[in-house]
């Protein structure tokens, strides 16, 4: 990034009024990055106001950390409406949505984190009220059971998943609209890093906010995360504002490295590596080697390893790629891998 650029984008976050500045923005113009889903968001929301409708059903997914929560909340407060949080492994049974599907007013919205947890049985139920807005619910058992249907008033279901394969057809059909979030660069990384700064009341130099910008992955969670660890060293120390000097004895200390990775990260090429020799092999066989479950090493940590070039998904398996074998000083001997 040029210098001027550097300069003018601090000069532009410093000139916000810090009292307006909060971790989490509440509308499009406070939100960095995703411009192509502001985008499509905003030509939504101005056409559901313009008709005094509900916005449709609305489904994000991608990697764990991007935003999907904050735009979200941005839906509610665009829309002058409220919003209800929940999670889909916390709604078990039909009552625990129809508790929740009972209480929307007209044009609330609904946001539910890791939808593609929902079991079978709940997803089924939620048909019906995203289609017709009616609650369909049985009542009694047996030859005594018959169906109860409940009007419900119009509402905007947001749902939220790292992983769309896992939906049912049926679920992920009923959403109008269908948004995948990318990983972040380290340009808008950095703003989020100032912006943060500036609302915990801590400021960071300009090269020390750009080396955790380099570490954060991408993603926006990780990269506020490694600022409040780096915040913690800086005050530690004795600093008042977070310099290099401190962001990279902190970051050093964390063991991240210049790519960002963690030991997990490592521990998990080092498997592909020198375990498995850099044969292909399955998410299963990776888990139980590393002690990693399946569902974390999929979601958390191998997006970010195949978007950088580490790790490539073959037919038979994953298997680490030359960048990988550079990256930790491997070299191949007799089709053996070994420490430089």
């Amino acid at each position: 990034m040029s210098e001027e650029k550097s300069v003018s984008l601090i000069k532009d976050m410093i000139t916000k009024d810090e009292n307006e500045v909060s971790l989490r923005p509440s509308s499009f113009d406070d939100y960095i990055g995703q411009d192509e889903v502001k985008k499509e968001l905003e030509i939504a929301i101005h056409a559901a106001k313009k008709r005094e409708e509900a916005l449709d059903h609305t489904l994000f997914y991608g990697p764990p950390g991007l935003g999907k929560t904050t735009l979200a909340n941005i839906i509610a407060h665009e829309m002058n409406s409220e919003i209800k949080t929940t999670n889909g492994s916390s709604l078990t049974k039909t009552g625990d949505l129809a508790s929740i599907l009972s209480v929307l007013k007209p044009g609330d919205v609904l946001f539910i984190d890791e939808i593609h947890r929902l079991p079978s049985v709940v997803q089924e139920v939620l048909y019906g009220a995203m289609e017709d807005f009616t609650l369909s619910i049985i009542v009694g058992k047996g030859v005594d059971a018959r169906a109860l249907n409940i009007p419900l008033p119009p509402f905007t279901l947001v749902g939220a998943t790292t992983n769309s394969g896992s939906l049912s057809a049926p679920l992920r059909d009923r959403f109008g609209i269908l948004l995948s979030l990318n990983y972040y660069s380290v340009e808008e990384l950095l703003q989020i890093i100032l912006r943060t700064s500036i609302s915990l009341h801590f400021p960071i130099a300009l090269d020390a906010a750009y080396q955790l910008a380099l570490r954060g992955r991408g993603t926006p969670r990780i990269a506020n995360r490694l600022y409040r660890r780096v915040r913690d060293y800086a005050t530690y120390e004795g600093k008042e504002v977070i310099d290099t000097d401190s962001a990279i004895k902190a970051l050093d200390f964390m063991k991240i490295d210049s790519l960002g990775l963690d030991s997990t990260d490592r521990k998990l090429l080092s498997c592909l590596i020198y375990r498995y020799e850099g044969k292909p092999v399955g998410l299963s066989s990776l888990a139980s080697a590393t002690g990693e479950s399946v569902e974390n090493i999929a979601d958390v940590y191998e997006p970010y390893l195949v978007k950088i070039g580490l790790v490539d998904r073959t037919p038979k398996g994953r298997i680490p790629t030359k960048k990988a074998y550079d990256h930790l000083n491997a070299v191949m001997r007799d089709k053996k891998f070994y420490n430089i």
